[in-house]
């Protein structure tokens, strides 16, 4: 029986980062993928949807240019979409196929061994490859779950992926549809109702069961983002509930209620189901090891990323924490530093820095708004309007802003930041550090900041809030923002 020092069960990105973590410390490492390497990072995922959203995001921005001044609205067929898509997708696809078989040469003392095929755990430390009907067993001292996850289904509802589709499907339909319902109004619904209607070739519904879409971020930013959906034709329905959604003639049917009693029936080509994910963990074996599962059945109960079998870790979308890719790296990393390094330090989920591609993209860090009144924080929040940033008026992109959130005491120290606009995904990470190291916001007021920059309104949010910015908020009103926020009442900061 062959022997590893670790064998990692998924190759998407939690188990490819933790299988590389693995060489890092000169380890015998075996990673066991039963599909494609990448997973859904690559495929059906992060990298295609974040593909078509780029691609979309110019077709979108030319239009808004061309069709102001009387031109013809640009188009791009589907199927110059695909192309693009695939290209992007095989460029990563390639990277991963060259590293592994380079990393399984003899240069590199053979460190890692690839397989391919569905594992299960036996025991503790077995593990049992099946591929295409043969088997083979290998043994490890160390095992990391990293089988990632997959789009969650309906009751009632058939799948077929060709006219209901998952995020599965959805990016191998032959041409635009003319008309697509989304349900579900979180994060990847608002994503593709975002792609769909960018590329202007399809009427989106989206079906929302709550008063808003985004309900987890403050109100501000899920309006500016419900009516740019809604400018570029997106009907959103609130406060829905779906009663049946079902193939008719080869279309799609939807029925929905609403709290005053009333129903609605409506007919589109495509449905795309965006309901969340479930972790794949169905045929690993747990029972097998002792892998237990957590209160809800669903994930791996895990404590700093240990199941509840010494040897055996979870990482990524099996984990039950926070299903993005740069949280399952992190994770995956932070495993074997565990297993291998010793390291007493916890992970820390306080300044993880996300972003939604959307119309105009959301990036955050840390706490917002409604998290601080629901966990009863005072707090002091300053806002900047993206209209005040040389960068964005350079670029024509005045829509968004900035706010961050601080303690409400002479340390105003961040607890987190929004960033609403342009480039707002590379505006985040330096706050997330500042939240890590729990430094104070002088650091930020006294950096000399690139410019033209967006990163440039960050300084300024600081400045409001230290009283020595270049605009006063006294004479922009509606501009610039200061004030305290406690147990749910905003109260105005005295500026200049």
């Amino acid at each position: 029986m062959e022997e590893f020092d670790l064998i990692v069960i998924g190759g998407g990105p939690a188990g490819y980062a933790a299988a590389m973590r693995g060489i890092d410390f000169g380890k015998k490492v075996c990673l066991i993928e039963k599909d494609r390497v990448g997973g859904a990072g690559v495929y059906n995922g992060a990298l295609s949807s974040k593909t078509l959203w780029e691609l979309s995001n110019r077709v979108s921005d030319i239009n808004d240019m061309i069709v102001s001044k009387g031109r013809t609205k640009f188009e791009l067929s589907w199927d110059d979409v695909r192309k693009n898509l695939s290209e992007a997708i095989f460029e990563r696809k390639f990277q991963y196929a060259a590293h592994i078989k380079l990393l399984q040469t003899e240069t590199m003392n053979n460190l890692l061994q690839y397989e391919r095929g569905q594992a299960k755990l036996l025991n503790a430390n077995e593990v049992e490859i099946d591929h295409e009907g043969e088997t083979k067993i290998i043994r490890g001292e160390k095992i990391i779950l990293a089988t990632g996850s997959r789009p969650r289904s309906l009751p009632n509802i058939e799948v077929d992926e060709d006219i209901i589709l998952t995020s599965d499907g959805i990016d191998h339909i032959k041409d635009f549809p003319k008309s697509l319902v989304i349900v579900g109004a979180g994060v990847i619904g608002c994503e593709y109702a975002t792609i769909f209607s960018n590329f202007g070739k399809t009427n989106v519904y989206v079906i929302d069961r709550q008063e808003r879409i985004l309900p987890f971020e403050d109100e501000d930013i899920s309006t500016l983002v419900a009516n740019n959906l809604k400018k570029h034709g997106v009907t959103i329905h609130s406060n829905a509930k779906l009663e049946r959604l079902e193939k008719i003639d080869g279309e799609v049917e939807y029925e929905l209620s609403y709290p005053d009693g009333s129903h609605e029936v409506i007919r589109v080509e495509k449905a795309l189901l965006s309901v969340g994910r479930t972790p794949n963990v169905e045929q690993l074996g747990l029972e097998n090891a002792g892998v237990e599962m957590s209160q809800r059945g669903v994930h791996i109960g895990d404590d700093d990323t240990v199941t509840s079998v010494p040897n055996i870790y979870a990482v990524g979308d099996v984990s039950g924490r926070i299903a993005l890719v740069n949280m399952g790296e992190i994770e995956a990393r932070h495993a074997v530093e565990k297993a291998f390094g010793n390291i007493p330090e916890h992970l820390n989920y306080d300044n993880v820095c996300t972003i939604m591609f959307l119309t105009p993209e959301v990036a955050s860090v840390g706490l917002n708004e409604q998290q601080c009144v629901e966990q009863s924080i005072p707090v002091k929040v300053v806002k900047i309007d993206y209209s005040l940033i040389a960068r964005a008026i350079a670029m024509r992109k005045t829509q968004g802003f900035f706010k961050i959130i601080v303690t409400n005491d002479k340390d105003m120290r961040i607890l987190g930041m929004r960033v609403v606009g342009a480039h707002a995904s590379t505006a985040i990470q330096a706050v997330g550090l500042l939240i890590k190291l729990n430094m104070p916001i002088e650091v930020l007021s006294e950096l000399i900041h690139p410019h033209p920059s967006i990163v440039e309104g960050i300084q300024e949010c600081v400045r409001m809030l230290l009283n020595r910015s270049i605009f006063k908020s006294s004479v922009f009103k509606d501009k610039l923002a200061c004030y305290s926020l406690v147990d749910g009442v905003k109260t105005p900061l005295e500026r200049l």
